[in-house]
């Protein structure tokens, strides 16, 4: 089991900036400001030099790769890359009028690996409440391309694997898990260990949900999930900015990020619209990461979407990036 291993206490997600501040607000009685602020907003750092952390690892993780960046022979334009080890391709879509227009992004990516594909922590630090935009987190890993990933630092729950090393180990609900054989998963956190996932050969996981797609057919209920169970869980409903992650084939993978709370520009989507979009991508799997506010695609240099209509990113706990 990993060291890193916290007490049981149950997380939440939602409009966390809104949340902290109206919890801390409206909770003044005797120590539950204190409580508030300590839950929502103070980092708690369990590692401070995730890079370090890693390397220290990279020796008991057999078959970890040290350095999966492309090589300099890369070919990029506004919308592609191209390189020894991964080709991207970005599009943007429209659909719908008026306040009904839906404006999102799509990444297709094709990998040599599937260890290509890896993650960061804001800060290069893992414990909660520890944010950076997905720019910033990008630029600071030499990213070409970056997604937000599930916001992990919300909560104290999940499996967190990230480039082969365990960070967490507390299962709690449906997780994605993303092999070294450049398959990817959906499976339960409650029904396996990080150590489990490790020998079957799991490079990364992501602890948010639902899963969008089983079989290539969109999932039954994912309405009515709830990622979380207490403040602002029931934000993942109705038409919202969304992050979501899928694949067509081995070491094929789409990605999308939806604008949204953006009338005339993008009202954003269900999670049921979400699936369909996955689905005639020609995604079989997809899954729902972290949205609202947090639903940024980075890609060469750039930040690709309009964030809630302001070009303003809000900070994140982690990504998923490709490296140049």
């Amino acid at each position: 089991m990993t060291p890193l291993q916290n007490k049981q206490r149950k997380g939440g997600r939602g409009r966390r900036a809104v949340v902290a501040g109206a919890v801390a607000l409206t909770l003044t009685a005797g120590g539950a400001t204190a409580w508030a602020l300590d839950r929502f907003v103070v980092e708690h750092v369990e590692i401070s030099d995730v890079s370090a952390y890693q390397a220290s690892q990279a020796g008991t993780m057999a078959g970890t790769t040290s350095d999966s960046s492309s090589s300099t022979s890369a070919v990029a334009t506004d919308t592609s890359y191209v390189s020894d080890s991964s080709d991207i391709n970005i599009s943007t879509v429209t659909t719908g009028s008026g306040d009904s227009t839906v404006t999102y992004f799509v990444a297709d990516v094709v990998l040599d690996d599937a260890t290509t594909l890896q993650s960061a922590f804001a800060n290069n630090s893992f414990g909660e409440n520890i944010t950076e935009t997905t720019s910033a987190i990008a630029e600071a890993n030499n990213a070409v391309f970056a997604i937000n990933g599930d916001y992990y630092g919300f909560r104290d729950t999940g499996i967190v694997i990230r480039n082969g090393v365990v960070f967490r180990d507390e299962g709690a609900r449906q997780g994605l898990a993303f092999y070294r054989d450049g398959t990817v998963k959906v499976y339960d956190e409650t029904a396996t260990t990080a150590e489990q996932l490790l020998a079957d050969g799991v490079w990364n996981t992501l602890s948010f949900g639902p899963s969008l797609l089983d079989n290539g057919q969109i999932a039954d209920g994912i309405e009515d999930v709830e990622v979380d169970t207490n403040f602002g869980n029931h934000s993942i409903q109705g038409e919202q900015p969304r992050t979501a992650v899928g694949i067509i084939d081995d070491n094929h993978l789409v990605f999308v990020v939806v604008d949204g709370r953006s009338p005339g520009y993008s009202s954003g989507v269900t999670m049921t619209g979400l699936a369909q979009i996955m689905k005639d991508l020609g995604a079989t799997t997809a899954y729902n990461i972290d949205g609202g506010g947090s639903s940024t695609m980075y890609f060469n240099g750039e930040l690709v979407n309009n964030p809630l209509g302001e070009n303003k990113e809000r900070g994140t706990s982690d990504i998923l990036y490709i490296a140049e």
